[in-house]
């Protein structure tokens, strides 16, 4: 009999949630929707797991960017210190890519970016 995982207790009771999250889940069900021709249908709770899990993964990402902050003695996270965060962890390793652009290809693709790469 498969065992409880490690997050379990944090999605337990999700699917009966209805409330305001944190995350759009419409905007949610239209990525995963974007993800593939063979994606059809999705249930009603998928995008509230999907919400959640993006919610874990940015606070993560947050807390070893924070670390680097911390390191270099400031108060403010920067780029700078999310780019660090992604190269230090292996379990980031397929953003490396992402970070690793250019800065104006990465800015003008953005909407609303500009080329200006002052922070």
């Amino acid at each position: 009999m498969r065992q409880p995982g490690m997050y379990s207790g944090m999605l337990s009771g999700l699917s009966g949630k209805t409330g305001p999250h944190s995350l759009p889940l419409a905007r949610i069900k239209k990525i995963m929707k974007k993800s593939g021709d063979d994606v059809k249908m999705i249930s009603g709770e998928a995008p509230i797991v999907f919400s959640k899990a993006c919610e874990l993964f940015i606070e993560e990402l947050t807390r070893r960017s924070w670390t680097t902050t911390m390191q270099g003695k400031r108060r403010t996270l920067h780029k700078d210190d999310v780019v660090s965060a992604v190269v230090a962890t292996d379990i980031f390793d397929f953003l490396v890519n992402l970070v690793s652009e250019p800065p104006n290809a990465a800015d003008e693709d953005a909407p609303g970016g500009t080329s200006d790469t002052g922070h």
